[in-house]
């Protein structure tokens, strides 16, 4: 069993830029991550145990949970948010909270479906834990989930408290460990290996010179419908070339590809909430731009939150009298969003695209094995159509 508590990795992991793969016209961030939006950082626990027949309760495991911590304090500094539902077979805690009031007051945490209330318990006691005593306290955290049971023992539940812990704990900014880690360990996209991926970008300094990161959790998508830059990827190397995880015989199983993606996007662009929502719902089209198309068996779930404004709402908390009557907030004009819209766009998809050039092949629970996306395949398939 491993456990990553830092957001980072050990070695040079290949990404989607390194197989000539260049998305849209916009110029990433330093790290090409959601960290590039200062003051997030990323933490990983990796749960990875076993091998062989699944034993419900023993394994094998292949699971883990991943954090993005919107800046210092998350509890009491607010950030504005919104949210968006692309198909809602899925699970988001804490966006009823965000649509009602705008704000997210808590970090984003995600992990596979079964254990998103362990996770969701263990943020409001890491908050609980940092405050005095007698402070009094709520919490509705954010944590979202997708399914990893083709590989892994998702009904032992094996994550705990601690691994959030942890995760917390290690998270950091700079360069974001990808694919097979932290929450996306056991996850499969377009049935090739998936997981963790990440992307930024930076608008023009005449738009403002904000950075957008997106981070997401991809497990979602058939192989026939796996596009990059616009190039049918998924056609060209198709599951008799390279082959999809399978269930044994006889076991009852979603459609082939079935599944759904979490995305996070973050921004230092001084938005209001209406504007955040609008910004989680661009996340849609970067997943349509990848193959996804938002099928009744996924949960495409996004979240959107802008540092712009950190501390200015409410400094003592949203049901706080403390400070002022009344507070100022600067807002983005809204014909200026454009810009941000086309960045979320953009590194959505390259974050799909990190997820999968970074999964490596994955056997999990009764041998069942999520074949990782052949770099130099893309790279022939890519040069055939044109893009070099």
């Amino acid at each position: 069993m491993t456990d990553e508590g830092a957001g980072q990795g050990t070695g040079r992991v290949v990404r989607a830029a390194d197989l000539g793969i260049r998305i849209g016209t916009g110029r990433p961030g330093p790290h090409n991550a959601i960290t590039d939006v200062a003051g997030v950082r990323v933490g990983h626990t990796t749960l990875i145990a076993g091998d062989g027949p699944l034993v419900v309760g023993s394994g094998p495991v292949r699971t883990g949970v991943t954090v993005v911590v919107p800046g210092d304090d998350v509890g009491r500094a607010q950030y504005f948010a919104g949210c968006h539902r692309l198909n809602g077979n899925g699970e988001l805690t804490g966006l009823e909270w965000i649509r009602e009031s705008g704000l997210l007051t808590s970090p984003i945490a995600l992990t596979n479906t079964h254990s998103v209330g362990v996770v969701r318990d263990a943020l409001v006691a890491a908050e609980v834990r940092s405050r005095p005593r007698e402070e009094a306290f709520w919490s509705l955290p954010v944590v979202g989930e997708t399914w990893d049971g083709m590989l892994n023992d998702v009904n032992g539940f094996h994550v705990r408290a601690e691994h959030l812990f942890a995760a917390l704990d290690g998270a950091r900014p700079g360069p974001v460990a990808e694919g097979g880690v932290g929450g996306g360990t056991g996850m499969i996209c377009h049935e090739f290996k998936g997981g963790i991926g990440t992307a930024s970008r930076v608008v023009a300094d005449a738009a403002g010179g904000w950075t957008v990161g997106v981070l997401v959790q991809a497990n979602y998508g058939e192989r026939a419908r796996l596009t990059v830059d616009g190039v049918p990827v998924g056609r060209e190397i198709p599951t008799s070339e390279v082959p999809a995880p399978e269930a044994p015989p006889g076991e009852v199983t979603l459609p082939a590809g079935s599944g759904s993606i979490i995305a996070v996007v973050a921004t230092d662009a001084p938005l209001l909430p209406h504007q955040c929502r609008r910004l989680a719902q661009r996340a849609g089209l970067g997943v349509a731009r990848v193959g996804g198309v938002g099928a009744h068996s996924s949960g495409d779930l996004f979240v959107a939150f802008a540092t712009g404004n950190a501390g200015d709402v409410y400094p003592g908390g949203p049901e706080s009298a403390e400070g002022p009557l009344t507070r100022s907030v600067t807002m983005l004009a809204d014909p200026w969003t454009s810009h941000l819209s086309e960045a979320v766009v953009d590194a959505t998809e390259e974050a799909i695209l990190n997820a999968l050039v970074a999964g490596a092949t994955m056997a999990g629970r009764d041998g069942i094995t999520a074949h990782a996306l052949p770099h130099d395949r893309v790279r022939e398939v890519l040069a055939a159509y044109g893009r070099r």
